[in-house]
């Protein structure tokens, strides 16, 4: 067994708003220079749909993840290291522009420039990023599905209704919606370092994080083709490839990704889990597609189990990493609480970005059948009947098979009913607890996390130096402020040096004296 560490993160579906918010964030941070116009780190699709580029997910097109061979091993599905030189110098397998979108801008200065007097009234012509001539028509974008606004002409596209065989209705009376937030999913057993001639990608060994060594890279864009979420991007000025970095140097100084601490729905978790890298090999190439899921998480390892703890050690993972993992949010969401699912574990790629599915109206729905609504009994019967399909939900995170994802639901929606009655004031019915395998308490600390869990506690990052402290306490600038004297006690400062004041953790209703210094 060796004992490797690897960052995870799971976002709540069940939270999403659609305000794309980390979009921008993460845009403003790290693709806002030349040559990154089109390219989105972190991007938010609404299903369903064809995503951001155009039919990311199928493999029969773009040929990205790992294929199982006749004798048990991995490939890539683009092909061997024979395939890879034939086709070094023409790569056909790339998404093109027209399947990310042609990025583009508005020419501005004509409505500030234009004269007065004018008969008619002045407007800013689109005119593409790429090379500065005028756009007639917009026709795609990076979330063209946005609120199912441009789907009907696309929607019957989605690879993931043609592999489940769905059908679904146009008519706003039938339809569903739900947001998917994406970034790169940091794989276990990625296909695009694979798949890389010149080896600049690589997977950090101290956290698991996949980069591009810009150095190194030729810009052969194997790795595009290579990786099945398609979140690797050529940058078309430096030549280079680019992508998500999970923003590692945040995440060395104890502080979360640039889209985690700005989601306005508070979905996202950060923490470490130990995994064992012996078995990476052989869970990828799990035989049945639907049984890739336990196989990988067979793969993590209990945190708390004494010969992990050893021999985590004995692999030189710091102190501070085992107690993150201990206390890691991923941990519970996957293991205690069973309600996070991988996106697409049939890639082979084993993601480390995870879901909590999302659970869609079903009470009213209930309700109108001639039924109470509210009776949890009817209530977890009726899940199969919800307007967002299991076999959708089952198609994007556990190859097909409903059952994991209807566990999922059914537990969200018992947390719902049982706190719903501690929330007015009545005795809560622990029926609700025992119908889903768990125990009063159990749910309530599952509400807790999920529904008003502090900075702390949903971002769980040991720091690259464990001296240093992490979340909140990492805010103070010169690591003076005591954490544990509150904001109304004055914080130690070296001298000449004013106290520092966070205003992360002041607490209502107290005055900080260093912010508010009485006058003479």
């Amino acid at each position: 067994m060796k004992v490797m560490a690897q960052i995870a993160m799971v976002m709540n579906l069940d939270k999403c708003i659609g305000c794309h918010t980390c979009s921008v964030t993460c845009k403003q941070a790290w693709t806002n220079r030349e040559g990154t116009e089109y390219i989105w780190f972190n991007n938010v699709e609404t299903r369903p749909g064809v995503g951001y580029p155009r039919e990311w997910e199928d493999q029969e097109r773009w040929e990205g993840g790992w294929q199982r061979t006749s004798s048990g091993g991995l490939k890539p599905r683009a092909g061997g290291q024979l395939k890879t030189l034939m086709t070094i110098f023409h790569n056909p397998k790339l998404p093109s522009i027209e399947d990310y979108y042609e990025p583009w801008t508005y020419q501005y200065e004509k409505l500030m420039s234009a004269p007065a007097g004018q008969r008619t009234q002045p407007t800013a012509r689109p005119i593409s990023q790429l090379d500065s001539r005028p756009i007639d028509k917009v026709e795609w974008s990076s979330n063209w599905d946005d609120n199912l606004g441009g789907s009907t002409a696309t929607l019957d596209n989605d690879p993931v209704l043609h592999q489940m065989n769905l059908e679904v209705k146009k008519n706003i009376e039938d339809s569903f919606m739900f947001y998917l937030p994406r970034i790169c999913e940091h794989c276990l057993n990625p296909t695009c370092v694979s798949s890389c001639p010149s080896g600049a990608m690589y997977k950090r060994t101290e956290d698991g994080i996949v980069l591009v060594d810009q150095d190194r890279c030729r810009g052969w864009r194997m790795c595009v083709s290579g990786c099945p979420y398609k979140k690797v991007y050529f940058n078309h000025k430096t030549g280079k490839a680019e992508k998500c970095t999970l923003c590692y140097p945040r995440l060395e100084v104890g502080q979360p990704t640039v889209c985690s601490e700005t989601c306005v729905g508070r979905l996202r978790y950060l923490g470490v889990l130990l995994y064992d890298a012996d078995r990476v090999a052989d869970v990828a190439a799990t035989e049945n597609e639907q049984d890739l899921f336990e196989a990988q998480k067979s793969l993590f390892l209990d945190p708390h189990d004494p010969r992990v703890v050893a021999a985590a050690g004995e692999e030189g993972i710091p102190s501070s990493w085992i107690a993150a993992a201990q206390q890691s949010p991923i941990y519970d969401l996957i293991f205690t609480y069973g309600l996070a699912l991988p996106l697409h574990p049939e890639f082979r790629t084993l993601p480390m970005v995870w879901y909590i599915p999302p659970l869609s109206p079903v009470v009213d729905q209930v309700t109108a059948s001639g039924n109470d609504g509210e009776d949890h009994r009817i209530l977890l019967t009726a899940l199969s009947t919800m307007r967002i399909p299991l076999e959708y939900l089952a198609g994007l995170f556990t190859a097909g098979d409903t059952v994991p994802v209807e566990k999922s639901l059914r537990r969200l929606a018992a947390m719902r009913s049982y706190m719903r009655d501690i929330n007015l004031g009545r005795e809560p019915n622990e029926e609700i607890a025992a119908a889903i395998g768990m125990t009063g308490k159990q749910i309530q600390k599952m509400y807790r996390l999920l529904a008003i869990a502090k900075y702390d506690d949903r971002y769980v990052i040991p720091t690259a130096s464990p001296e240093s402290p992490r979340g909140i306490t990492s805010l103070d600038p010169f690591g003076d402020a005591d954490p544990g004297a509150g904001m109304g006690a004055p914080a130690a400062c070296s001298p000449g040096r004013a106290p520092q004041v966070s205003l992360a953790s002041w607490t209502p209703g107290e005055r900080p004296a260093a912010m508010f210094p009485q006058g003479r």
